[in-house]
């Protein structure tokens, strides 16, 4: 295998670590019990419940979790799937 290969794999696995990482730290960051209080005080747009399932919503933070947003009811929000989708994008 020459040189660049080994630099190029390398350089792959690094990224790869990388974003493995991230995605493990944002999930410790996040908090069912802040969840489950935010669907506790906030009825679901599509059922009116506050509790159960939400078709077609999901509970958004408003500030992400990766750019120092809190995991705290206050952060959150209702968001379609289709607007998740997007905010993603860019997020």
């Amino acid at each position: 295998m020459s040189g660049y290969k080994v630099i190029n794999s390398l350089l792959t696995l690094a990224a790869l670590v990388c974003i493995a990482s991230t995605a493990i730290h944002a999930a410790e960051l996040r908090s069912s019990k802040a969840r489950s209080e935010f669907k506790r005080t906030n009825t679901c747009p599509s059922t009116s419940k506050t509790s159960g399932a939400c078709p077609g919503y999901i509970v958004d933070h408003i500030q992400a979790l990766k750019h120092g947003g809190a995991d705290d009811p206050s952060n959150m929000q209702w968001q379609t799937v289709e607007a998740a989708k997007a905010k993603d994008k860019w997020e």
